[in-house]
């Protein structure tokens, strides 16, 4: 069977009609072709047509672009919807959406407990260390000041107002007169009696004076430095002065 070529034929215009009755214009038809004018110069033309409405719907679409995104708010200055928009059955619903197991809450709140005593337990050591430096640092300035008072030369009585003070911070209230006798008869209270035969030196007689330095660098002059060394050494060696002023009646020394 031999097939025919058919030939594309474009659908018939509105105005056949009038260019069969010699009425039609061309050129008042859109779709008048120009016999006269070169393919290749019509072509040109209707590429140039073409761009022309590219252009025009390129630049319609990015205004309507741009008025879209100007008029979107997408949720700023909006503030979060809170519990003034949440109804009881929702609020009703968010708090019944999680339970915490009593295990669970019980060892949060030990912990807090934990936490809390803690923090309690070391203010209060804190301050009890501030107060214990305080009070170590008070007491070192008062005996640095006597210390200075009582290098210029005191006298016997100045002695023994010291040396009974500091005989009572010991404890030994009532072994006073027992210590003012003995070392009345040691040294007269006087913090430079020298021993010409020992060479015993200062209030309570140290053998030799320079052991004294033990309680301080001054123990040549300072009446608080050789009482201090005095009342350190009646503990030791016999436990308070009354025991030590008993051993001084049976053998004359101590």
């Amino acid at each position: 069977m031999q097939h025919r070529h058919q030939e594309t034929r474009r659908p018939p215009r509105a105005y056949d009609l009038d260019e069969l009755t010699g009425s039609y214009d061309a050129e008042r038809d859109p779709y008048a072709e120009d016999l006269t004018e070169p393919k290749g110069v019509r072509a040109l033309r209707l590429a140039k047509r073409a761009a022309t409405s590219t252009v025009v719907i390129m630049t319609l679409v990015i205004v309507l672009v741009f008025v879209i995104v100007a008029k979107t708010n997408f949720g700023k200055g909006k503030p979060p919807p809170g519990a003034a928009d949440m109804s009881t059955n929702e609020m009703l619903k968010e708090l019944s959406g999680y339970q915490m197991d009593p295990v669970v809450a019980g060892a949060e709140a030990q912990a807090k407990r934990r936490a809390y005593e803690k923090a309690v337990a070391a203010e209060k050591a804190a301050k009890k260390k501030a107060a214990a430096r305080a009070k170590a640092l008070k007491e070192k300035r008062e005996w640095e000041a006597l210390k200075r008072r009582m290098s210029h030369n005191p006298s016997a009585a100045e002695n023994q107002a010291y040396a009974k003070k500091m005989n009572a911070l010991k404890g030994w209230g009532g072994c006073w007169g027992s210590l003012l006798t003995m070392w009345n008869h040691e040294s007269g209270w006087n913090e430079h009696a020298t021993n010409p035969g020992s060479g015993a030196y200062g209030i309570p007689q140290a053998l030799p004076g320079s052991k004294m330095a033990s309680a301080g660098a001054d123990w040549r002059n300072n009446a608080m430095t050789q009482i201090a060394w005095g009342l350190a050494y009646v503990g030791s060696r016999y436990g308070n002065p009354c025991k030590a002023w008993g051993f001084w009646q049976a053998h004359h020394w101590y």
